[in-house]
């Protein structure tokens, strides 16, 4: 049976566009209070005001990167609400789509300091939280990628931190048994959000070609992690694909 949701809550790393959005949208539906998290304030409140809010949303300009940044989210939301019940960990980047030999150690540095570090300080805040709040626990869904699994071209910075999150997931998941913490990764593909509005362009191939690739509603990945976030703390999705259904990733290559 699923749980009840009224006063239950969530953050939502990334919250202000795309994925993020999606499921801070479905979750507040469902009536959860949704602190939202993202560099940029202002799509943070737009966000909350376009979905009708109120006094169940909460904006918090986080930097992910940044352990301090996130340890003032969660002292924002614990101050506010007194607890957490979920985390979306969701905040991600990508680099250019370069030849691995000319990606700049900038831009390897930038995503592995968003996508692993600040994945990391949000799961280890969270552990924190979780396990001293009453009653005790809470569920943490990771957002990993079809990447986690199998690259694109041209992908390295980006595709070995969504692999090393599927890391974070397995070993999270082990260590949080203790404390009732549930922790999961829900991994995307071809979601229609600015940041895959490429793939209907034409995007390069294992095969050297260039092709459309077929995308699906991000209003779908809300409801997968709204779905995810619905089970008993008794119950963990370990690993959720949710994907465009003729994307080319079984047989990608």
């Amino acid at each position: 049976m699923a749980i009840n949701a009224t006063g239950r809550v969530a953050i939502v790393t990334g919250g202000g566009t795309g994925i993020g959005k999606a499921a801070a949208v479905a979750l507040l539906k469902d009536g959860w209070r949704v602190a939202v998290a993202g560099r940029r304030a202002e799509p943070l409140h737009q966000m909350l005001e376009e979905a009708g809010a109120g006094d169940s949303g909460l904006a918090v300009p986080t930097d992910v990167a940044q352990p301090e940044s996130v340890a003032a989210l969660f002292e924002a939301v614990t101050g506010r609400w007194g607890r957490v019940d979920l985390l979306f960990n969701n905040a991600g980047v990508g680099a250019p789509g370069v030849p691995l030999e000319d990606l700049s150690l900038e831009d390897w540095k930038r995503v592995v300091d968003i996508n692993l570090n600040g994945m990391f300080y949000c799961l280890q805040q969270a552990f924190r939280v979780m396990k001293s709040q009453q009653p005790m626990g809470g569920r943490i869904i990771n957002n990993g990628s079809i990447s986690a699994h199998a690259p694109r071209p041209n992908s390295i910075a980006y595709t070995a931190t969504k692999h090393a999150v599927a890391g974070l997931t397995k070993t999270a998941s082990l260590d949080g048994r203790k404390y009732d913490i549930a922790v999961g990764q829900i991994d995307v593909g071809n979601a229609a959000t600015d940041l895959a509005s490429r793939m209907a362009r034409g995007v390069p191939q294992a095969n050297g070609q260039i092709a459309v690739e077929p995308l699906m509603d991000v209003e779908i990945v809300g409801k997968s992690v709204l779905y995810m976030a619905s089970l008993p703390l008794e119950a963990n999705i370990l690993f959720h694909t949710v994907m465009a259904t003729k994307m080319p990733f079984v047989g990608r290559g």
